[in-house]
């Protein structure tokens, strides 16, 4: 399953793979140039999806093995550069070209014109992080955000952690680094299933917390 999302002259592709449903993304930059996040499987697939524009980056938002199983495929017949939260990098089968921290900034396009923000989420694991996108001034929304979560963020809920520290640090990430930071009109593309909005999910914040996942 695909979908596609006109940003003016750029787009964001969503390609569900796999039993898990993993959710593949692709930027695709008004030069042709791409970045995808998350190569979770199918390489056949997501290279189909690729087309004829360049591959710059693949970013893996996580490191769990089902987000990044095609990785080594796509990276070999495409070149791209790789990248990820510094703290996951090891568990990647591929080396990581750009280790990501909280503030950092990626580009699409050689020439910058389509820029991601890097969020980092720690407590789904220590180094997943999410990608902040503005729609341009001619795409249909000028100036909506769209952010890529990973498993850090779904409809419902925060993603799935192993320790109650771990639950607190991931929701006091979410709620400082996304709620609190951008607004309601600001859709969320999850790792797995189907999209969000901040504003449908701002009201069941204290619910989280309280039920502790």
């Amino acid at each position: 399953m695909t979908d596609l999302t006109p940003l003016g002259g750029a787009s964001l592709e969503r390609l569900a793979v796999s039993a898990m449903d993993n959710n593949v993304y692709l930027l695709t930059a008004r030069t042709g140039e791409q970045l995808l996040v998350d190569a979770a499987d199918d390489a056949e697939a997501i290279l189909a999806m690729l087309g004829d524009g360049p591959l710059r980056t693949v970013v893996t938002t996580h490191g769990h093995w089902d987000h990044h199983r095609a990785l080594p495929a796509v990276v070999a017949a495409t070149g791209a550069r790789t990248a990820a939260g510094a703290p996951d990098a090891p568990d990647l089968a591929v080396p990581v070209d750009a280790l990501l921290s909280h503030g950092d900034r990626l580009t699409v396009d050689a020439a910058g014109e389509l820029v991601l923000d890097v969020i980092a989420l720690r407590g789904h694991t220590p180094g997943s992080v999410a990608l902040a996108l503005t729609e341009p001034d001619d795409a249909p929304h000028p100036g909506r955000v769209h952010l890529v979560t990973g498993d850090s963020l779904f409809p419902g809920g925060v993603g799935r952690t192993t320790s109650p520290a771990d639950f607190t640090n991931l929701l006091d990430d979410v709620e400082e680094r996304l709620f609190a930071v951008y607004p309601d009109d600001t859709v969320v593309w999850p790792g797995h299933g189907l999209p969000t909005t901040l504003g449908a999910e701002r009201p069941h914040l204290a619910e989280w917390r309280a039920r502790g996942w």
